[in-house]
This record gives structure tokens, C-alpha cells and sequence, in this order.
């Protein structure tokens, strides 16, 4: 399959060192063909030993303005084969203040750093407003938040981060609690893949969404989802056995708890790993 991906006949192609788990390929596909042959800009974290930026070139074209990232200063040798260069810790927001002065707005990051929950995260929390809407930000290797070598799994692994962004961007519908995430204004959706998160970048799209009705013809409906509940007819039956003796009762908030607890249990066997 991987012979078939035009990404990784570039990959093959590159005459310089790059190591790419398999998985990846498949992603670069679907993710990033829609840029071959444009004009954007194009950020790799880790780029030392050069082989990946000649892959995106051959993969991208011309057109494309190719970025590298590395905390390593002999990555400046790239320079001459006509990539910008830029020599910096992924995990200081000091050097990426300097960086976005530089290089402006950008369309694509690639985070192929160092792959600690510190650097991925500082890398997305500071570079998201810096990304074109429309643009991309993949952070690899984020299976680092499953390995205890790397201290996790954990509340503070990158993953952790990244489902917290989830919560952010539902956090857009007003009956969900409120998040002040400011990621949510610019991260339109976020995709897990093996071992990577691709954020889509859109504050065009992240706005507030509100009940709408194509005010048709109703046809009064009956929501069946409670119809012959045993819940249902208990709370029906006591709240006549109530109405009798003159006394106001309503189980609706109770009968909403019950079903919910009895769901809950039904599912349980789902969260299990």
C-alpha cells in the first residue's frame, strides 16, 4: 500500500536520512495532498538530518516555502539548498515570539520535535493563532502520553491536552460548560490517528451554534425514546396517585437521574480495557 502513496516516493526519494513510522504516510496523504503544487508555508519541527525537507519539497513543489525547526545549529546547513532555517527550543515561547515576527502567519505545522508532552504542547498552545485559516497542525508521535518512560500515562500527557481541546471546541455549543480555552476560537475540529492529532484551523468556523427550525409542516411527532419505560408508567402512576390527594408532583428530574444511572451501567462493560 505505502508503494502506491505519492508521499512516500518522495519519502524514498529524499537522498538525505529521514525515519517515518509506516502509519504516517497515509496521514501526509489524505491530510496534506491538497497543497501540492500551491503556494503556502510549511513548518517541520525536527528537520536534523535534512532527509524529510527534501521529501516535502518533492512531494509539495516548488511553490511551497519549506520552514525547518531544529535545536540543533548544524541544521543551518539546509539553508543552501534553499530552506529557511531557524535554530530554537520548540518548548520556548520566547524563541517562537521571534519566530512568527520573522516568518509572519503561517498554513502547515508538522511537529516532529521532541516529542515530550512539554514541547508538543507549548508547541500547540503558542502556534495555533499563528496558522492560517484553512491550515494544519500534526503533531507526531504522541503515543509518548501511553509510556511510562516518558511519565505517563498522565493528566498533563499531551493526549490528555488534546482531549481537553475536545471539550473546548463542544464547549462552542451553549447548552455545554463553558471552557475559557482560548484554542477553541481557532481549532475548528481535531482527528486522532496511531500515534498522531491533526488540528484543522478555521476561527471562521468556530462560532457559537444556535437552535435552528426550516419552519415545515409538523406532523406533532410522539417521542417514543421513554415510551413504555418502566420508569415511565412508575412515574406516571405516581404522579396521578398524587394528583388525586390534590398535591402538585412532577418525576421528570427524578426519572431523568434514574435513566441516566441505569444507562450508565448498561455501558460500563464499553469502558473497560
Amino acid at each position: 500500500m505505502l508503494q502506491n502513496l505519492e508521499v512516500f516516493k518522495a519519502y524514498q526519494k529524499s537522498p538525505y536520512l529521514s525515519l517515518k513510522h509506516s502509519t504516517y504516510f497515509q496521514v501526509y496523504e489524505e491530510t496534506l495532498s491538497k497543497y501540492k503544487g500551491k503556494e503556502f508555508t510549511f513548518v517541520e519541527i525536527g528537520v536534523l538530518n535534512g532527509g524529510s525537507l527534501f521529501m516535502w519539497r518533492e512531494f509539495f513543489g516548488p511553490k511551497a516555502r519549506i520552514i525547518g525547526v531544529d535545536l540543533n545549529p548544524l541544521a543551518k546547513k539546509w539553508e543552501k539548498e534553499g530552506f529557511e532555517i531557524y535554530i530554537g527550543s520548540q518548548s520556548s515561547l520566547k524563541f517562537w515570539n521571534e519566530f512568527f515576527n520573522s516568518t509572519g502567519m503561517v498554513d502547515v505545522i508538522l511537529d516532529d520535535g521532541g516529542h515530550t508532552e512539554e514541547q508538543q504542547i507549548i508547541t500547540t498552545a503558542h502556534c495555533v493563532p499563528f496558522i492560517n485559516d484553512g491550515g494544519l497542525l500534526i503533531v507526531e508521535d504522541v503515543h509518548t502520553s501511553y509510556l511510562k518512560g516518558s511519565g505517563n500515562p498522565s493528566k498533563y500527557s499531551f493526549i490528555s491536552f488534546s482531549k481537553n481541546i475536545i471539550d473546548a471546541i463542544n464547549s462552542r455549543n451553549p447548552e455545554v460548560i463553558y471552557s475559557n480555552n482560548s484554542l477553541k476560537k481557532k481549532i475548528y475540529s481535531a482527528t486522532f490517528y496511531d500515534s498522531m492529532v491533526v488540528f484543522s484551523i478555521n476561527s471562521q468556523k468556530c462560532f457559537v451554534g444556535e437552535p435552528t427550525s426550516n419552519e415545515g409542516i409538523s406532523m406533532e411527532a410522539k417521542d417514543f425514546w421513554r415510551e413504555n419505560s418502566p420508569i415511565q408508567k412508575i412515574s406516571e402512576f405516581i404522579t396521578r396517585l398524587f394528583k388525586r390527594v390534590g398535591i402538585k408532583f412532577r418525576m421528570n428530574n427524578f426519572l431523568a437521574r434514574i435513566e441516566n444511572m441505569q444507562r450508565k451501567q448498561r455501558i460500563k462493560k464499553f469502558f473497560l480495557r
